[in-house]
């Protein structure tokens, strides 16, 4: 599926693999054909209307009357679960995956401890360590193997130094004036990008 940018297409794409990627799991114990023609509909319909899954979940809390229900939020806190369709099976990268894991965890407790200030400022200062970490990681990993073509691999890590430089730039608006909404879409862009990550060089690892 052709990678997003923008936060509504995100949040979208965020929607599609972790709401609706772990339906498409539980349907293939029962029916994998239905599964697997109902999974690539989804990404075929998302790659043509951007936007599409998250309007359908909207539609359904709509109808289930959990129209309160903030998504971004929600999002969010499911974060921290591993997406199956990005891990890297190849021994080689499994810091990567690991990597990757440990700060979408951090990143999904975010929205359980922004009223608890000290708990917060730990957790922000664990992203912290965790986002150098990674980065550390795929600086090796760029170093250590010479894939044939590093340029998306480079191009995705730059991606993901702007989304962490943006993450902390929410964060002194947040601490300025408590704007929630903000955080919370620069968290889940962040928790994005580490996916996205695992999903290109699982690309180029084949």
């Amino acid at each position: 599926m052709e990678d997003r940018t923008d936060d509504a297409s995100v949040a979208s794409f965020q929607t599609l693999y972790t709401v609706m990627y772990p339906v498409f799991k539980e349907l293939e114990d029962v029916n994998p054909s239905a599964a697997q023609t109902l999974r690539a509909a989804f990404i075929k319909a998302e790659e043509g209307s951007p936007g599409l899954t998250q309007d359908i979940v909207l539609k359904i809390l709509e109808k289930k009357q959990k129209s309160d229900v903030n998504l971004t939020e929600s999002l969010l806190r499911m974060s921290g679960e591993n997406v199956e369709e990005f891990l890297i099976e190849a021994s080689d990268f499994k810091e990567l995956n690991l990597k990757v894991r440990e700060l979408k965890q951090h990143l999904s407790k975010i929205p359980d401890l922004m009223d608890l200030k000290a708990y917060f400022l730990q957790v922000i200062k664990d992203v912290a360590g965790c986002i150098k970490e990674l980065l550390d990681t795929v600086t090796a990993i760029l170093k250590k193997y010479k894939f044939s073509d590093d340029r998306p691999l480079q191009q995705q890590k730059r991606e993901f130094v702007r989304c962490a430089k943006r993450f902390s730039e929410c964060l002194k608006v947040y601490f300025r004036d408590g704007n929630l909404t903000s955080v919370f879409v620069s968290t889940n862009q962040l928790a994005h990008r580490a996916n996205m990550l695992l999903k290109v060089f699982k690309n180029a690892s084949r």
